[in-house]
């Protein structure tokens, strides 16, 4: 071959190399920059529930795009000065996908966003002022706890009233919230309800902590509930929820864990505290995150406005396996089944926390108290 043929076919090689280059760009084929994703915690993990759960869906999202996607969770503390210009700066950065949880966030989204809108927000179990701003970059999602927690009371009441929780243990119910406040009173609603389709005269202690991460205070209340006779409690409060479960274990008696399944979580770290875990109320966080990012990915996400899930979409409900499986009765497990189908059918109506008024919810919970 001459200089000059070899000359010809070197080019024509690089413009075959340069224009299949072209055509993979055109195609597709090149790997795109992968998008980034941010789970912001409005407190601290390790509260074995709400954003333990957050930081679950972090991972599975990872888990299934793999290098297709960047996540991060930043811990912002219980310091709640720091949030507003930890969000500020975030949003100043390269993030696509701006997340985080509960109502305490709301009024910094809704100054956030706006400031930002090229980017997009996600807010679990908080709601955005729609009619009062623009937040079309904002998708926000909100549970039906009231229906998770009318099992939860059908299953705490049954206990009781088939003695599978011997008289000896107490004669009502109990439940520790976090703050008095809308959210925590859906949860209220739904398992007073509950536990009065099983025993109408049921009774139910109910106490306030004023705290989402004061396990002291929470395990305080608790035991004050046990010792009046209390029997099971429900705890709705985050890290100070965790105080209920270890005075469940302090004094032999029963709790019920909220949004993660506190039984599984502690069987290995304190076998003796799971042990006292009759069930847990499950608020999927974690599935939640992870949908809300596949719906991302699709184009899908409904920014803009408030999404509400509960048993139909399968976001709330019961832990089934563990101690409940061999706690509940047959009985029992049916009515909890049959109660499950009367919701998502709409045949039973369970009221909400939200749309209660004061005087009413005073009403009814002093009509339970014991």
């Amino acid at each position: 071959m001459t200089a000059m043929n070899r000359r010809t076919a070197l080019g024509a090689i690089l413009l075959t190399a340069t224009s299949a280059l072209f055509v993979s760009s055109a195609t597709g084929t090149v790997a795109a920059e992968p998008k980034k994703i941010v789970f912001l915690v409005n407190g601290n993990l390790g509260d074995k529930s709400y954003f333990d759960l957050g930081a679950k869906g972090m991972e599975m999202i990872k888990q299934k795009y793999g290098d297709a996607v960047e996540t991060k969770v930043i811990e912002m503390g219980t310091d709640q000065t720091k949030w507003l210009p930890t969000f500020q700066d975030v949003s100043e950065q390269d993030y696509d996908l701006i997340v985080a949880c509960t109502f305490e966030i709301s009024d910094i989204m809704t100054e956030v966003a706006p400031e930002y809108p090229d980017k997009t927000y996600v807010l679990i179990d908080g709601v955005m002022p729609y009619d009062k701003g623009d937040y079309g970059n904002v998708y926000s999602v909100v549970y039906k706890q009231n229906e998770g927690s009318y099992l939860a009371g059908i299953l705490a009441a049954g206990l009781l009233k088939d003695g599978t929780i011997a008289a000896s243990m107490g004669s009502s119910l109990g439940f520790l919230g976090g703050m008095d406040i809308p959210v925590i009173n859906d949860f209220l609603v739904g398992y007073i309800e509950g536990a009065r389709s099983v025993e109408p005269n049921v009774k139910v202690a109910i106490s306030y902590a004023g705290s989402f991460n004061d396990a002291a205070k929470g395990k305080e209340l608790a035991l004050a509930q046990y010792r009046a006779g209390t029997a099971i409690g429900f705890n709705v409060a985050g890290l100070t929820g965790i105080g209920q479960i270890a005075a469940a274990k302090d004094t032999g008696k029963w709790a019920l864990g909220v949004n993660s399944d506190q039984e599984l979580i502690f069987k290995e770290s304190d076998p003796e505290m799971a042990a006292r875990v009759a069930s847990s109320m499950l608020k999927k966080v974690d599935v939640t995150l992870a949908r809300a990012y596949d719906l991302y990915v699709d184009g899908k996400l409904p920014v803009g406005a408030t999404e509400a899930i509960g048993l139909k979409e399968d976001a709330v409900g019961l832990a089934e396996d563990g101690n409940m499986a061999s706690l509940a009765s047959a009985g029992l497990k049916q009515k909890i089944a049959d109660a499950k189908a009367g919701i998502i059918s709409g045949a039973i109506k369970v009221s909400s926390g939200f749309a209660v008024d004061p005087a009413a919810l005073e009403a009814l919970r002093t009509s339970v108290r014991p």
